[in-house]
């Protein structure tokens, strides 16, 4: 068979796979055609490293195995991109900033390996916002520079997985790896088109989905997490099946769910994005699922008392932990802040180093951290939930904040808010109690900008999560690729 160029950036992640294995798709065909796409997009600043020699080797060796050696590789073939705060064996993992520029891990973090080993094939890796602190990928070190959206080039991807989102979006790849603090592979899902998971991290030991110790540049123990992305709930869970080693997974029967819809996340939404998202809910519930209102209304007070006091404490332990386990070309967290390029995120670590909320932190932890994931576990149980469903942010892709100049949005008109709180509000709880939440495409607004719907489940229930998005997706459909 002879593939067009169409044809094979229209791949889902399990179409080529299942091309590559039965031989109908040459590898290194397919890794040239996305390389050939990257360097074609290079204006989306997507990518910081873009591995053509690597990629290319790699390809040849899945096309020199025998058939039979190719079908025992669940992922033979697939081109992925990772988020340039994980560590990857032979490339850059620099966090978008300039401290660790060029720097080189020793090996691959476990998940990376993972897919590795199942034939997955790095083909580069992603940018983000300046270390994963912010959530619009605006990064302003001269090695990175801004993700563009593919929907709209003057608009954000998101963040702070941006620049896995934009490649994935733009089919330069089928699927890769991000990761989540505060909603960094959700909300750059949403506004470009795809699917995100956060996997649970609960109590962070035996409750955590994903183990990469000090094998990705940390903000926050409790709250970081590597998570898949793709084009697809399929390939996401595809991915997440490599890497947890269970598998395939069966979609779930719609007709035997219950879905709350919980009215604090419902609130306060831009009139396009809340069109959509209730015109999808409409669609749902037409085909069986059944929706129940619930209140959460103590849920971002709670949050509130329970995030900054976490994020702004344990990045100086946890990074300064992960600079020595890798022998980072910097020494300290004062060594990577003193050389931060944008103001954002510097202004953020000018509070860690003065530990400005430290006096918070044990409260946090031990009484509102608790009452959070109380207040989600007791509305799971009392209603007899399977999962949360809300808009996964408050509205759809605003323009770039370097092109604005501002970092605070207004919604349909209304009072400025902050750009970070606005976009965090509904991902960020979920993030604090440690559950997971998988973000999908809910439809495009009339400007043409995605808009996304989150399911949030109790702690483990990742592949429950996932049959319900597989269920959702064939009712909701997938987004074309964007007109770029």
């Amino acid at each position: 068979m002879t593939w067009t160029v169409d044809q094979q950036l229209e791949l889902t992640s399990a179409q080529a796979v299942e091309a590559i294995r039965a031989g109908r798709l040459k590898t290194v065909d397919y890794i040239a055609t996305l390389i050939a796409r990257a360097q074609a997009l290079a204006n989306l600043n997507a990518l910081t490293v873009l591995d053509v020699e690597g990629a290319l080797a790699a390809a040849q060796r899945i096309d020199a195995l025998g058939a039979g050696e190719r079908a025992h590789l669940p992922l033979a073939g697939l081109p992925v991109v990772v988020k340039d705060n994980i560590n990857t064996r032979g490339l850059q993992t620099s966090a978008g900033t300039p401290a660790l520029e060029g720097f080189v891990p020793a090996r691959h973090a476990p998940s990376v390996q993972r897919l590795v080993d199942a034939g997955a094939i790095v083909l580069g890796k992603a940018n983000m916002h300046e270390l994963a602190f912010g959530i619009t990928s605006t990064n302003l070190a001269a090695h990175a520079g801004p993700v563009r959206n593919p929907w709209d080039p003057e608009r954000i991807p998101g963040g702070s997985s941006g620049g896995t989102a934009a490649a994935i979006a733009a089919r330069i790849v089928p699927a890769g790896l991000g990761t989540d603090t505060g909603g960094s592979t959700r909300i750059p899902a949403a506004l470009c088109g795809i699917v995100g998971l956060r996997p649970s991290v609960g109590d962070g030991g035996t409750q955590r989905r994903y183990h990469d110790p000090h094998a990705v540049v940390p903000i926050s123990h409790t709250r970081d997490t590597v998570g898949p992305m793709g084009r697809t709930v399929a390939d996401v869970a595809l991915l997440d099946g490599v890497i947890t080693g269970l598998g395939p997974l069966a979609r779930a029967a719609v007709t035997n769910l219950r879905i709350g819809l919980p009215a604090p996340f419902w609130s306060g939404l831009e009139a396009a994005t809340e069109t959509v998202a209730r015109a999808a809910v409409a669609k749902l519930e037409a085909a069986g699922v059944t929706f129940v209102p619930v209140e959460m209304s103590d849920i971002f007070a709670l949050n509130d008392r329970v995030s900054m006091a976490i994020a702004l404490h344990e990045p100086i332990d946890d990074l300064q932990a992960w600079l020595t386990a890798n022998q980072a070309p910097a020494n300290t967290v004062a060594d990577v802040a003193a050389r931060i390029a944008s103001p954002d995120v510097r202004a953020a670590y000018d509070a860690i180093l003065a530990d400005t909320r430290g006096g918070d932190y044990q409260t946090a932890m031990t009484v509102w951290r608790p009452r959070l994931q109380q207040l989600y576990a007791q509305t799971f149980a009392a209603s007899g939930l399977d999962a949360l469903l809300f808009p996964t942010t408050r509205l759809a892709a605003v323009p770039l904040d370097e092109l604005s100049g501002s970092s605070s949005v207004s919604i349909d008109g209304g009072a400025p808010i902050d750009e970070l709180e606005a976009y965090l509000r509904n991902t960020d709880p979920a993030s604090n109690a440690g559950i997971p939440g998988l973000a999908l495409p809910a439809g495009l607004t009339d400007a043409g900008l995605p808009v996304g719907l989150e399911l949030d489940g109790p702690t483990g229930s990742d592949r429950r999560l996932l049959a319900i998005g597989l269920a959702f997706e064939d009712i909701l459909g997938t987004l074309a690729a964007p007109n770029i």
